[in-house]
């Protein structure tokens, strides 16, 4: 039943800052501005759905192939955002 609890309130979360930053793309006026915005919160909107989907699965193989997807969206999303930036 915790487990439920805490999977659910990072999953709201998560959601949450998705709807955080669909509000941002569309309220900043500079595309710099925008490209920030999507960045950071797209890669911790991921960060906690993945780690509620983590939570409700428990211990398993799965886990592990969610912490290797988290591991990956945190070092390739901020250098893939420069990037586009940056051209």
């Amino acid at each position: 039943m915790i487990r439920v609890v805490v999977a659910g309130g990072l999953m709201l979360a998560g959601l949450f800052t998705f709807g955080i930053a669909t509000i941002g793309i569309f309220r900043f006026s500079h595309t710099l501005n925008r490209i920030h915005v999507a960045a950071k919160c797209d890669t911790l909107g991921a960060l906690l759905v993945m780690l509620g989907l983590a939570v409700m699965s428990g211990w398993n193989v799965f886990s592990l192939k969610l912490a290797l997807v988290i591991a990956f969206l945190w070092m390739t999303g901020p250098v893939a955002s420069h990037i586009v930036a940056r051209a």
